[in-house]
């Protein structure tokens, strides 16, 4: 694949979501809504009559409900698993899919009783269960199923203009960030300013702006930073136009998307609730076995790029699939809770311990059993979901996934693993030779296995062997416990170089085009 035929793709999609109304609503405008329209299914052939519509609200741009969400829609796996006997015999189904660009949007449909399903964040999550609580009379919201979730915060995070001078939250003070109010990423920039002592009302200045619309402010100057979640801090730097000066990590605090659905739905239709939580079960399933497959569907289905995908819910990814709700999850939207007391966020008194109250996992549990799986297989299969097999350089095998590393070469339909981070950059020096190079680079943190972009890492060596880090604090600890020393991935290519040429790292962006215009044509520059 020619640097042209790359960049002519890139610019064909970045074209097309530009265009999509999906794409270009705010997170409280009225045109977020229906991506793929009304799908009836009958249940036998003559219906008895009886209409039961199944409205989902997802948010086909956050990758962690990408599976529970877009997956299911476009794999038809509701239809597959929705009952078709007893009181459901010849009914037929009404599905109503919309996607929304954040979590607020969702729950003021959930609440007009417009949608019987959510999926969204632990804040929109919390601030969901708590206006049921306040205006929902005697409808409650239940919190049924886990998406996707992070044990430490992984996947928030605060970018700024790639050229900008800021290095830390501290460098914003005075300066304008803007966020989706209401969602995940807003609770962890409050409470982030407010650990690094910077107060959110008064320091800096807080703007609500949806992910796509901080994209643009970021690219035109227009605000100093950008805090958002999934997948938005790894996608903005991935896209060449924004760096990473915070990582949701760094708070140490859960984080989660998960589902909500209205009590009166779920206990008019059980069986239907459990045939969409097998419909996320089979998803999850289906991701797993075939990850690349699935991440190149989601790009085109929400216009995230594979790779970033691929970064979040692959093997050794950011975001573990599991779809159980335990202390870890629990926890997640507990702290929503008492974050959102702490800061004056929620008028009515809330105990953040009552969210139990607001969880019921049966429908999960029966779902599993349902499907004929395991429970504890399916927190396994979930939670031990990292790379194996043979590096393919030496064809030893990969026994630590920390320290593994991996290539997505051009035009290949598969992801190529490695066992060491050497391995694999001997490796791109011989596709380097070949005149091939690789979309993406991931190596992964010692600490914790995170999946992270090569380029954009800190790392230290040790003689022959090479770790990764997320943060330079960690990669300075670990230099100093280890006698190592703390380099870039640069110095790392040139140490391991077989030639002179440095490697491409990225798929081309327009971005990264311009740039390269304008250094080789001094009149692109104006």
């Amino acid at each position: 694949m020619t640097p042209y035929t790359i960049w002519l793709k890139r610019f064909s999609l970045i074209c097309a979501i530009a265009l999509s109304p999906v794409f270009i609503a705010s997170c409280s405008a009225p045109s977020d809504g229906e991506v793929s329209g009304d799908t009836s299914t009958n249940t036998a052939s003559a219906s008895n009559g009886e209409v039961i519509r199944i409205s989902i609200g997802t948010q086909d741009q956050v990758i962690n409900t990408a599976v529970g969400g877009a997956t299911v829609r476009e794999l038809g796996l509701l239809e597959k698993h929705l009952p078709k006997t007893g009181k459901y015999e010849g009914v037929e189904y009404k599905i109503e899919w919309s996607s929304y660009t954040s979590g607020p949007p969702i729950t003021n449909k959930m609440l007009a009783d417009q949608i019987d399903i959510g999926l969204m964040g632990d804040f929109p999550a919390v601030i969901n269960l708590i206006k049921f609580q306040e205006e929902g009379g005697d409808v409650a919201s239940t919190f049924i199923g886990t998406l996707a979730y992070s044990p430490n915060g992984a996947g928030n995070a605060v970018v700024v203009p790639k050229d900008s001078e800021a290095t830390s939250l501290a460098d914003l003070k005075g300066g304008s960030v803007s966020v989706p109010f209401g969602s995940a990423a807003h609770g962890m920039l409050l409470k982030a300013l407010s650990d690094a002592g910077i107060n959110p009302e008064t320091d800096v200045k807080l703007i609500s702006q949806a992910p796509e619309v901080g994209g643009t402010s970021l690219r035109t100057g227009q605000i100093d930073a950008h805090a958002d979640f999934v997948p938005f801090g790894e996608l903005f730097p991935y896209r060449g136009f924004a760096k990473k000066i915070f990582d949701g990590a760094q708070t140490g605090v859960p984080t989660l998307h998960g589902i909500v659905v209205r009590s009166d739905f779920a206990d008019a239709y059980p069986e239907i609730i459990q045939a969409y939580l097998k419909a996320v079960l089979e998803a999850n399933q289906i991701f797993q076995e075939k990850p690349e497959e699935i991440s190149a569907q989601i790009e085109a289905w929400s216009g995230i790029e594979k790779e970033v995908v691929y970064m979040f819910l692959g093997p050794s990814g950011l975001q573990p699939i599991n779809p159980t709700i335990g202390d870890v999850q629990l926890e997640a939207l507990k702290n929503s809770i008492a974050t959102l007391i702490s800061l004056g966020k929620i008028k009515s008194p809330v105990n953040p311990n009552d969210v139990t109250q607001w969880v019921d996992e049966s429908y999960l549990q029966q779902a599993i059993e349902q499907m004929g799986l395991d429970y504890d297989e399916v927190i396994e299969a979930g939670e031990n979901y990292v790379i194996t097999g043979n590096d393919a350089l030496t064809n030893e095998s990969i026994e630590d996934p920390k320290m593994a590393a991996q290539l997505w070469i051009q035009a290949e339909p598969t992801v190529t693993n490695f066992a060491s981070i050497p391995n694999m950059i001997k490796r791109l020096n011989q596709l380097q030779a070949d005149g091939q190079a690789a979309d993406v680079i991931f190596v992964h943190d010692r600490n914790k296995g995170w999946k992270l972009f090569a380029e954009n890492s800190y790392y230290v060596t040790n003689g022959d062997q090479v770790s990764a880090f997320l943060l330079e604090a960690d990669a300075k600890k670990f230099a100093a416990e280890s006698g190592g020393q703390v380099t870039t991935f640069k110095s790392l290519l040139q140490t391991y170089a077989s030639i002179p040429q440095p490697a491409q790292m990225s798929r081309l962006t327009i971005d990264s085009l311009r740039q390269a215009l304008q250094s080789a044509v001094p009149a692109f520059a104006g």
